[in-house]
């Protein structure tokens, strides 16, 4: 639920894009929908879009771009939220714009968020006093999802057939179709095998269903509950995760161990290299502490 200030902006904004602006309503429906994001964003932090400051701004990019919404999408959220900042200079409701001199988040180099190994220790060596059908399911998808750098979309669309643990990988299906193979560690291996074994036929029920992790009764598990499952297995570790924390997790792990970023590429399934270059920063602070460790001139006499 809105507060009343940010309702009667936003309202008032979209009456703005289709008198003045004369914006089709696909366009007015979707920038509207932007500006109520970041207004639910300020409000966590008791602000509103009539006083948000530039650094409100930069967090909101920073964190979308931080959960892997693509850079079109945000550049769109930006631009939504400079069309706001002008109408309401504009009708002279504020006194100064907020997104004045934000570059355009494609310029933007920022390292998604992940956990340190002591976190993901935490969060998949936890005990299962419970052998509960849901139990075993959550941790053989937290599992999976540090495994294979898996997106939440990916998983929840991962099938039976693409499971191929006698040989350990998957078969998983990404943005515009395509597929890839994601290998499997041990660990990821002995969670799925324990779930198939003893929780899935019992969630599943008398109901047959394609899909490797189901909800009871069969049913196909929506993005939305994966968000909560990890976030809910986090809690009491000292932070907070989500399915995108995880994947980068994987990434940035493997390339301190020394993975090359063409492998972290194929891992994640990105179609540029380009877009895989956030990591690099991790890849040269390896490069460095090895330097330091092992030239024989690194270090002053």
């Amino acid at each position: 639920m809105f507060s009343a200030a940010n309702s009667g902006t936003a309202s008032s904004f979209a009456d703005y894009l289709k008198v003045e602006k004369g914006l089709s309503a696909l366009t007015i429906s979707a920038y509207t929908r932007d500006v109520r994001q970041f207004a639910a964003t300020l409000e966590r932090n008791k602000r509103t879009l009539m006083n948000a400051r530039r650094e409100d701004v930069r967090n909101f990019l920073r964190q979308l771009l931080a959960n892997s919404v693509e850079g079109r999408s945000v550049a769109r959220k930006l631009s939504a939220l400079r069309q706001l900042y002008r109408f309401l200079l504009l009708d002279k409701r504020i006194d100064c714009d907020p997104t004045l001199n934000i570059p355009s988040p494609k310029q933007w180099k920022i390292l998604p968020k992940s956990l340190a190994r002591d976190q993901v220790d935490g969060l998949l060596g936890k005990d299962l006093p419970e052998r509960h059908p849901f139990a075993l399911r959550n941790h053989a998808m937290l599992e999976v999802f540090y495994a294979g750098a898996l997106r939440v979309s990916e998983i929840v669309a991962l099938k039976l057939e693409d499971v191929k643990l006698d040989v350990g990988y998957l078969l998983v299906r990404g943005k515009g179709d395509k597929e890839r193979i994601v290998p499997l560690g041990r660990s990821a291996q002995q969670a799925l095998t324990e779930y198939l074994r003893e929780a899935r036929g019992v969630l599943a029920g008398k109901r047959g269903s394609p899909f490797l992790f189901i909800a009871r009764g069969g049913r196909k598990l929506t993005r939305q509950r994966v968000w909560q499952m990890v976030s809910a297995a986090s809690k009491g570790g000292g932070g907070h995760a989500s399915p995108h924390m995880l994947r980068h997790s994987c990434a940035t792990h493997m390339v301190e161990n020394g993975a090359d970023l063409r492998t972290i590429q194929t891992m994640l399934g990105h179609a540029d290299i380009s877009t895989t270059q956030v990591y690099t920063h991790v890849a040269l602070d390896r490069l460095k502490s090895v330097y330091q460790r092992h030239h024989p001139r690194a270090k002053a006499k």
